[in-house]
């Protein structure tokens, strides 16, 4: 299932629409513009073949937006997309099968691209997949933490003037205005950048206070994974030595105890000895 939420126009109202439906067909396996896996070069490794519903989007993406040129794109893409989730079996199969066939013909490419290399390169290609997969999860752990409201980091003195004075800034890029701004700032008095420095510091308070609330937070849902090293560190020898405090006054108490019920039984035989002489 293509991984589109859910619209509420029906199929027919999108048959009316767009004239490429009807309300049960689509463009015949003749009419389709197969995309063909690419063929491996010397330095080119092979690109993935394009599943049946990518195939279909692009088959019918063109004509939509030549038909509807004011809709945007993501709009476009979801109508599509619940149009392929109301074909049947024998609608989706020509696509499909395209994709199998450019599936077949990805994998001896892949062979034969991979059979070319040199064991240099096959270290060199680990190398950047490994890398290419931090980067993603990086990404995904930078999403996560910005969706669970993870303070944003404190802003220099340079940042703050930045954002104060970018849209006056010098340039018709993002790059001219950069460059003129940091121009600007290292021509500043010593006291105008002591105003800005102030100002960072109030951040890092900020930042401090806001970042501690949390993390106590995210320990107290079990998300521990997600609080800085050096914050768990610090918990984590806390809770220790509270621990041993608590053995420590545990350990006290019972040796309190242990010589109390001694000295009651030294004072009882005591006791019962002087009664005996009487």
């Amino acid at each position: 299932m293509a991984p589109f939420s859910l619209v509420t126009a029906s199929v027919s109202w999108l048959a009316k629409t767009f004239s490429v439906f009807s309300s049960r067909s689509v463009l015949p396996a003749t009419y389709l513009n197969p995309v063909r896996c690419l063929t491996s070069q010397a330095t080119a490794r092979p690109k993935r073949p394009l599943n049946g519903f990518i195939r279909f989007v692009m088959q019918q993406q063109p004509v939509m937006t030549r038909h509807n040129p004011e809709t945007k794109t993501t709009e476009i893409i979801r109508k599509i997309a619940e149009e392929w989730r109301t074909l049947s079996a024998d609608q989706k199969r020509p696509f499909e099968e395209a994709s199998l066939r450019a599936r077949e013909q990805f994998k001896g490419d892949l062979q034969r691209y991979e059979a070319q290399l040199t064991p240099t390169q096959i270290q060199q290609q680990a190398l950047e997949k490994r890398q290419r997969m931090a980067k993603r999860k990086a990404l995904r752990k930078k999403r996560e933490l910005t969706n669970l409201g993870r303070p944003k980091r404190p802003r220099s003195s340079f940042n703050i003037y930045m954002s104060e004075h970018f849209e006056e800034a010098r340039g018709a890029t993002i790059q001219a205005k950069m460059k003129s701004l940091m121009e600007d700032w290292k021509n500043l008095l010593i006291l105008q950048k002591q105003v800005y420095a102030q100002l960072a510091e109030d951040d890092k308070i900020r930042y401090k206070n806001e970042i501690k609330s949390w993390e106590d937070h995210m320990m107290e849902i079990g998300r521990e994974d997600l609080i800085r090293e050096q914050t768990l560190s610090k918990k984590k020898r806390a809770a220790l030595k509270a621990k041993t405090a608590k053995v420590v006054k545990k350990a006290t108490a019972t040796a309190r105890s242990k010589t109390t019920r001694k000295t009651l039984k030294s004072t009882s035989v005591k006791t019962v000895r002087t009664i005996g002489k009487i």
